[in-house]
């Protein structure tokens, strides 16, 4: 069993807080600074995201950070080297990394999971793969004890659906809305309908994300869904900077997690 799965499981009554940062934004040092803030205050999960020069889905918050982290020079082996120093310090928060094809492609599907295996990855979320196209990294990605975690949206028909049950271990990605990433003033809206097709589909655990930003969206994605994924809320304290700034990540994420379900 995973520890994304053991996550799950443990806080099944509860609900799983998954706490979004890009990698090497700004710097790789700092991101090996936050994830065990992360985990401190309440995250069950971290999801670090591979900075591209091209996203498909992220919006104008984690563009910028991106941008950031690959002007200080990230790379996807220094974020893969962020994840290899926090398993040798003793951190075993699960990690899921958040990336595209092009760079799991690059050294090759094999190689990729091999990589990610070896340095203590969880599992990954390849955005811009379909299931339809996902048998070669699926194959790699089992071979090598990751996870292989895909996206359904409000748009997905139920032969998608279909294919992402049969696929996806750890959780199910679903994104709430149609468009980027982006913290929103209200939570996702016709969630509950959602959830109950693709629940009529598998019993996988979903993690709600896009727009997720304040302790009653989190609350609201537990009342229908496993867990609930925070990511440009806490990446904009991170770009507001300051030497307060892991504090006020942390008072963030201690926040979200006040509506825990009991």
């Amino acid at each position: 069993m995973s520890r994304i799965t053991q996550a799950f499981e443990k806080r099944k009554s509860r609900g799983v807080l998954v706490a979004y940062i890009t990698g090497g934004d700004p710097t790789l040092e700092v991101t090996e600074a936050l994830v065990p803030v992360l985990a401190s205050a309440g995250a069950d999960v971290v999801e670090l995201g591979m900075p591209f020069s091209d996203p498909l889905l992220d919006g104008p918050t984690i563009q910028h950070s991106a941008q950031r982290a690959l002007e200080n020079g990230a790379t996807p082996s220094g974020v893969l080297g962020v994840v290899r120093r926090l398993r040798n310090n003793g951190y075993e928060v699960p990690i899921a990394l958040m990336t595209c094809t092009n760079l799991v492609a690059r050294p090759g599907f094999d190689r990729f999971a091999k990589d990610c295996a070896k340095a203590g990855v969880d599992g990954l979320i390849v955005t811009d793969l379909p299931p339809e196209e996902a048998a070669e990294w699926k194959t790699s990605a089992d071979a090598n004890g990751l996870d292989t975690i895909f996206l359904l949206a409000p748009t997905s028909t139920d032969d998608r659906i279909e294919a992402v049950a049969k696929l996806s271990t750890g959780f199910i990605y679903c994104v709430s809305r149609a468009g980027v990433t982006g913290a929103q003033q209200s939570g996702p809206p016709d969630l509950p309908p959602l959830i109950a097709r693709i629940r009529e589909h598998t019993s996988t655990p979903i993690g709600v994300g896009f727009g997720i930003s304040a302790p009653e969206h989190v609350r609201a994605v537990w009342d229908v869904a496993e867990g609930a994924v925070v990511g440009s809320a806490i990446v904009n304290i991170i770009a507001s900077g300051g030497e307060d700034m892991p504090r006020r990540v942390a008072d963030f994420i201690h926040n979200l997690k006040s509506e825990e379900k009991t």
